[in-house]
């Protein structure tokens, strides 16, 4: 009866199950978006607490039904907080923490608690195969709609991961300003793919200098420069390559700073964002690094269910 690993992952956008199954070093995942009004850039955390109590037991009972009778439930984790920092606390997450309390406690299994942002990272490293990065230091970036991190992790006993801040975003958050764009230019929320799609129709080759002090970024002034496109008529291909461009330079200039600082450490990019096939492609050709497939980037239990295999069996 071979032992898996199951996670939670309650974010203000996704509820998402998955199971780590050790033996076959493979991920099963259940996931379902939360429904987000035509016109809105989200989702009060009332509407999402209640989305995600009404999502996770059909995805937990297709994932533990399709796992059959013949798996164990080693363990149980969840991610209870948006990051590894005092005070961090979104309620979306209370939903996950109580589902992953009684699922422990009706299996007779280990239960483990994470931050978001560590999930994200480790269903990086698992989807990119970088698994020596485990129990050493790494520069990670966490590129969504609630963060633009830049961040050195280390290794920690309790929490797998240290996760100390190197740099961020002063104002806007990359993907909140790839919503804001899309919004502007009437694509779907949220609008990543979409914009993605849009912006390799255009040819413009954009001369940008991002604004960047300390190593921290701003994309207040991007959102603006696209509004002040729009209008005067410029066509909406090139207004999503100019949002895409300036990400990307915000994004390399961040990475130079952390490589500076911190010296030639291995890179793991995670988070929505990063699944920008254009940002991909560069940041990839310019430093290198390994990136979370694309089913892995957005938000997802996976690294959950992975961080609670190496919580119950490697640094246990």
């Amino acid at each position: 009866m071979p032992d898996i690993y199951l996670g939670i992952d309650t974010s203000n956008y996704t509820s998402s199950c998955a199971v780590y199954i050790p033996d076959e070093n493979n991920v099963i995942s259940k996931k379902q978006l939360l429904p987000v009004p035509e016109g809105q850039m989200g989702l009060r955390q009332s509407d999402a607490v209640f989305h995600h109590t009404k999502n996770l037991p059909a995805l937990l009972s297709s994932l533990i039904n399709q796992l059959g009778e013949n798996s164990s439930i080693k363990a149980v984790g969840a991610s209870c907080r948006p990051r590894d920092v005092d005070g961090s606390y979104m309620p979306c997450f209370c939903v996950g923490e109580g589902f992953c309390k009684a699922l422990a406690a009706s299996y007779n299994a280990e239960e483990y608690y994470f931050s978001h942002q560590a999930g994200h990272i480790a269903a990086a490293l698992w989807s990119s195969k970088k698994f020596d990065c485990i129990g050493k230091n790494f520069i990670a970036f966490h590129v969504s709609g609630g963060t633009t991190d830049v961040l050195l992790v280390e290794p920690d006993r309790e929490n797998i991961f240290k996760i100390t801040e190197i740099a961020s975003s002063l104002d806007l958050k990359a993907g909140q300003a790839v919503d804001r764009v899309g919004g502007m230019l009437s694509l779907k929320f949220p609008a990543g793919q979409e914009l993605d799609k849009l912006a390799r129709s255009s040819d413009v080759d954009f001369k940008i200098k991002p604004y960047i002090k300390d190593g921290c970024c701003s994309f207040s002034g991007l959102q603006n420069k696209c509004g002040d496109m729009l209008k005067r008529g410029c066509p909406k291909e090139d207004i999503a390559k100019f949002c895409i461009d300036y990400i990307y330079e915000s994004i390399a200039a961040m990475t130079v700073y952390a490589l500076k600082k911190y010296g030639d450490l291995p890179l793991i990019f995670a988070g929505g964002v990063m699944s920008n096939s254009i940002i991909r492609e560069r940041i990839e050709k310019k430093f290198g690094g390994y990136f979370a497939q694309s089913e892995f980037s957005s938000d997802n239990a996976a690294g959950i269910a992975y961080l609670s295999f190496l919580k119950n069996t490697v640094l246990d």
